[in-house]
């Protein structure tokens, strides 16, 4: 789909990512959106629709909703998508220490298993 002229839109079954670089950009696309929905006979529903922009500047994480007619989109700092946590300032230390956390966890459960006398005569 193009919005504003260029292809900014990823869209899979029920899950749609809008690529931008502002606030005021996503807000834009947004409105197309919802428009354009509207005129193949679908709803965006905004209560499971949120936005976030990423940002290194410390003052992107400055809170706030858009508002499409009646509609409020909520601002998110981070969110999971596809196993991998974004945040807003771009950052890869969240994602490191998940899979960190859950490396650890896996190695806990199976830590009896590993060190089991069976497996050491192998």
């Amino acid at each position: 789909m193009k919005l504003n002229g260029t292809h900014q839109l990823l869209a899979y079954t029920d899950d749609i990512n809008m690529l931008r670089g502002s606030v005021h950009t996503v807000k834009e696309n947004a409105e197309a959106l919802v428009v354009d929905s509207k005129e193949i006979g679908l709803e965006v529903n905004a209560d499971k629709t949120k936005y976030m922009v990423m940002s290194r500047d410390q003052n992107a994480a400055r809170s706030h909703n858009i508002k499409i007619d009646s509609s409020s989109f909520e601002r998110m700092e981070e969110f999971k998508y596809l196993g991998t946590t974004l945040t807003y300032q771009n950052s890869i230390q969240e994602v490191i220490k998940s899979r960190l956390k859950s490396g650890n966890a896996c190695y806990h459960l199976v830590q009896n298993l590993l060190s089991s006398s069976c497996y050491q005569k192998c």
